[in-house]
């Protein structure tokens, strides 16, 4: 490791003869700046995550009202399966990566990532994979339309799109393992002298936890997959009744890369939380290593849960219970987590800006979407709520309110460090607004509809669900809008430099070695490593 750091160093310093960044197209092809492939991986997940919310207001628009109005069953089905896929791989997660790939190595005062070149090639294999999962929709048969999470024997049924879908899910698996070796590298053998890991800013923590858990889960999720190729096309039985096989053994591959995944794209948005709040509480995060062991307690028993999903699958009452109680134990770590967040912000100086309006936001909305959760772990209450839209309302209040909502709070939190330019506070607050009360309008119903009975995966229903269905149909429509007001009138202006220069520290509270390099981030940053003071959070000298 020393041999790589020592030619990355070397190699570095020749770089370092000229300030600029590289121009033109070359700069972003062969990208290996820490920012501008941060940038990218961003750029990519808003691109990702229109194209998933277009499909969503398909599926919104076909359940407007009862009767089939725009869409055939088999096109609604395939509409879930991409949105779905789309949205938890081509936009949460390299989302996520993207605001690691920025923000670490600037609050650890590394020079850049460990491996480079390794970054630029884990970002453009993105790519072809996500044009070959939404390619799938114009091949003979249609996009895949198993549900998300792949279900056999569907997927033994399905058309060439599958084996599309399989192979993209490959590319974006090695994507993620690339990008998680070299975070969890970076955060262990690139910190600034002194900084030791129990003075690192939460969001490296959360990072780097959240690597592991996905080097230990991605090649699950390969496994089960490939285990469908092979059932599909080489005349193996792992998941062929038919041939001996069993459907339910796929459930059981999947959830165990199921669940770790659901805290893959949760624990970052954590991090990301824990450094907005103290910033606007003006006060230090409250139970830093609670936290921390918070975050590890989460990991951990992330992978003894997984059977959750799975109640009504025929398992024995000794397994149920089993999976019952585990699930409830992990709403102990969150539950030390928002309390920390309210003891943090408890008798602080508060203001709210727009990236702490977005932290207190997700505060709120993903304890909803926790409470719901800790519902569906009583397994008496989850074999009926089982395939509902209760099940649809929990999973978007803590992926939509949970994940996304905490990245608007990074983003506007750090787009003055990014850009160099302030936003518009005003903007920035009509569109928290905006989101939040559209959000809540489009699936807080769902929670009722799922309560009376409504399957999920359906594309028409009877009469009494209508009422609902229409409210949640123009409150999804208001949200997709939302994000392009977002886009338009916050991310564009930005990027061009429009709006008042931003100071190197906008935010009176904030700290941490992001706010001791000017705005916007120079192209190279911490060329030497920062010597730090005793919080690590100050350089000095």
């Amino acid at each position: 490791m020393s041999a790589v750091l020592d030619h990355h160093g070397a190699h570095g310093h020749d770089d370092h003869d000229h300030h600029h960044a590289p121009v033109g197209w070359r700069r972003w092809v062969y990208a290996t700046n820490h920012k501008d492939i941060g940038t990218l991986y961003l750029l990519f997940a808003f691109t990702m995550l229109m194209i998933g919310g277009v499909l969503a207001l398909l599926i919104r628009a076909e359940l407007f009202q009862p009767g089939l109005q725009l869409v055939n069953p088999e096109l609604f089905n395939q509409l879930t399966t991409m949105h779905g896929l789309i949205m938890v791989f081509g936009a949460i997660m390299p989302a996520f990566v993207g605001f690691a790939n920025w923000m670490i190595p600037l609050q650890i005062g590394a020079g850049d990532m460990a491996f480079a070149r390794m970054n630029n090639f884990s970002f453009w294999l993105m790519i072809p994979a996500a044009i070959m999962l939404v390619a799938s929709f114009f091949m003979p048969g249609g996009a895949p339309a198993a549900g998300w999470t792949l279900y056999a024997p569907l997927t033994l049924q399905m058309g060439p799109s599958m084996d599309a879908g399989i192979f993209a899910m490959h590319i974006l698996g090695a994507s993620s393992i690339m990008g998680s070796i070299n975070i969890i590298v970076t955060i262990l053998n690139m910190r600034a002298p002194g900084m030791t890991l129990m003075k690192m800013p939460m969001f490296c923590w959360t990072w780097l936890i959240t690597a592991y858990l996905l080097i230990a889960v991605m090649p699950v999720l390969a496994g089960a997959i490939t285990m469908t190729l092979t059932d599909r096309h080489f005349g193996t039985s792992f998941f062929n009744p038919a041939g001996g096989g069993d459907p339910v053994m796929y459930q059981h591959i999947f959830w165990f890369f199921g669940h770790p995944e659901v805290y893959i794209m949760i624990l970052p948005a954590f991090g990301i939380v824990s450094q907005v709040v103290p910033a606007f509480a003006r006060k230090k995060l409250f139970g830093y290593a609670s936290m921390v062991y918070a975050t590890g307690s989460i990991a951990i028993l992330s992978f003894v849960v997984w059977a959750h999903h799975m109640f009504t699958t025929g398992m024995p009452v000794t397994g149920q219970l089993f999976f019952m109680y585990s699930t409830m134990l992990i709403a102990v770590p969150t539950g030390v987590k928002i309390f920390n967040w309210v003891a943090t912000m408890w008798k602080g100086s508060m203001t709210f800006e727009t990236p702490m309006l977005w932290a207190v936001g997700f505060i709120f909305v993903f304890t909803v979407g926790g409470f719901t959760g800790l519902i569906l772990s009583v397994a008496p209450i989850d074999i009926q709520m089982q395939d509902t839209y209760y099940v649809v309302a929990h999973f978007h209040y803590v992926l939509v309110a949970g994940s996304l909502f905490a990245m608007f709070s990074g983003i506007y939190y750090w787009l003055p460090k990014w850009t160099g330019v302030m936003y518009s506070e005003t903007r920035g607050k009509i569109h928290f607004w905006w989101s939040m009360i559209s959000f809540n309008i489009t699936f807080f119903p769902m929670h009722f509809l799922g309560l009376a009975g409504m399957p999920r995966r359906y594309a028409d229903y009877p009469m009494q669900f209508a009422d609902f269905n229409a409210i949640a149909s123009v409150g999804a429509l208001g949200f997709g809008l939302a994000q392009v007001y977002f886009f338009v009138s916050v991310i564009i202006p930005a990027m061009r430099g429009k709006g008042e220069k931003a100071p190197q520290n906008p935010w009176e509270g904030a700290v941490g070695l992001e706010w001791e390099v000017p705005s916007p981030a120079p192209f190279h940053t911490f060329e030497n490593p920062p010597k730090l003071d005793a919080t690590a959070t100050k350089v000095i000298g």
